[in-house]
């Protein structure tokens, strides 16, 4: 697993054998990254439920502002300190994704892109775009980047920008109408 662009591009990153991290492939995070591109300089952050963190990294090495890492693994905190050495502006929160959605909302902070790759079997990415909206979490040019595999996931509340399926994995990625 490795840094794909900018400039942290070819660092190799620690994580993926940790027990309940499911990295994302190389490919997806490549397309994934090539269609948001344009929002990231200058961003801030929200990389929940970040495991290696390699989707945040990657955001910072394309000039992210400021990148939250939100992972309830207390394994995780360790992969994610060697990982995000030498590198700026970032926090790591080692807590339940609702503590921190409840926290962000309950400190007025707000985000330009919003990763959402949680753990495939627990369907929950509904109720968090619902959260986000509900609470404006989202900066208004926002966008909210999903990663899932056997879930509905739908919204009246945010429009699909862009939706792409990568054998059993999609991704969709979501703005404010």
């Amino acid at each position: 697993m490795r840094v794909i662009s900018g400039l942290f591009k070819g660092r190799v990153l620690d994580g993926f054998d940790v027990d309940g991290t499911r990295p994302t492939m190389d490919r997806v995070k490549e397309s994934m990254f090539a269609t948001i591109q344009n929002k990231i300089n200058g961003s801030v952050v929200l990389d929940l439920f970040a495991g290696s963190g390699a989707l945040g990294i990657e955001a910072i090495s394309n000039g992210a502002t400021f990148v939250y890492f939100v992972d309830n693994n207390k394994e995780i905190e360790k992969v994610l300190k060697k990982n995000l050495r030498d590198m700026p502006n970032y926090e790591i929160m080692i807590t339940d994704y609702n503590k921190a959605l409840k926290y962000f909302r309950d400190n007025s902070t707000k985000f330009d892109i919003i990763i959402l790759d949680p753990p495939y079997d627990r369907h929950f990415i509904n109720k968090i775009l619902d959260f986000i909206y509900d609470n404006n979490l989202l900066n208004e040019n926002g966008i909210i980047v999903t990663e899932y595999e056997d879930e509905k996931v739908k919204t009246e509340k945010f429009r699909v920008y862009k939706t792409r399926k990568y054998g059993s994995k999609t991704v969709t990625i979501f703005d404010i109408e």
